[in-house]
């Protein structure tokens, strides 16, 4: 794949917002006299940071990373495709379910669009131009369930050894297991229409690519 030199700034913005929400939480324990490991544990928890830990990752990769196993996998169509869907899962439900709890400022407003809007968007950006077209298929789709199926178990485990929820929506202690359950199938529905979206592009793009030639 053809390397392109906005990648570059695409990939330190990326881990810059998350240097900035990093720095906030640490500053924050910090100022409490509480432990910083702790933080950072705890700030790891987020579906949000996780997931713009791997869009920085492909972003770097893409950019300036070495040829080697690790480039090959994170650039494979499918994990690209992978965190695409995850991406804008992140963007769309903070919008739908998070964005109107709360009203960040300064240094936690700009990590907060960084995190939740503007690298959604760049990496949908880098989806649709860098990423080869017509790789994916219908059972990619099951796999990239995993990834937001295994969180949700590791965070409603987390949840009940320190009786705090990453997020209100798997909150057990407030909702019951029952709401929370309905509430992680309707994340999962959306997961998996993003999914089948980026699907139905891939292929019609893919389409496109290998018509060309006959047009000429």
């Amino acid at each position: 794949m053809r390397r392109h030199p906005w990648l570059c700034l695409a990939a330190v913005l990326g881990w810059f917002g998350l240097a900035v929400q990093v720095y906030l939480v640490l500053l924050a324990r910090w100022q409490e006299q509480a432990s910083l490991i702790g933080g950072l544990v705890n700030v790891f928890g987020y579906f949000t940071v996780l997931t713009n830990t791997l869009v920085a990752t492909v972003l770097s990769y893409a950019a300036f990373g070495r040829e080697g196993r690790a480039r090959r996998f994170f650039l494979l169509p499918s994990v690209s495709s992978a965190v695409a869907a995850s991406i804008v899962l992140v963007a769309l439900a903070y919008s739908v379910l998070l964005r109107h709890l709360w009203q960040p400022e300064g240094w936690q407003w700009l990590a907060d669009e960084l995190l939740h809007d503007v690298m959604p968007a760049l990496f949908v950006v880098y989806w649709w131009f860098a990423v080869p077209k017509g790789r994916l298929r219908l059972w990619h789709l099951a796999a990239w369930a995993l990834y937001p199926a295994l969180y949700f178990a590791y965070a409603l485990w987390r949840g009940s050894e320190i009786g705090v929820y990453a997020y209100p929506f798997i909150d057990v202690a407030s909702l019951g297991y029952g709401r929370v359950m309905l509430n992680a199938l309707g994340v999962l529905a959306g997961f998996w229409a993003i999914g089948l979206v980026l699907l139905g592009l891939d292929r019609w793009r893919g389409r496109s690519v290998m018509e060309q030639p006959l047009n000429h």
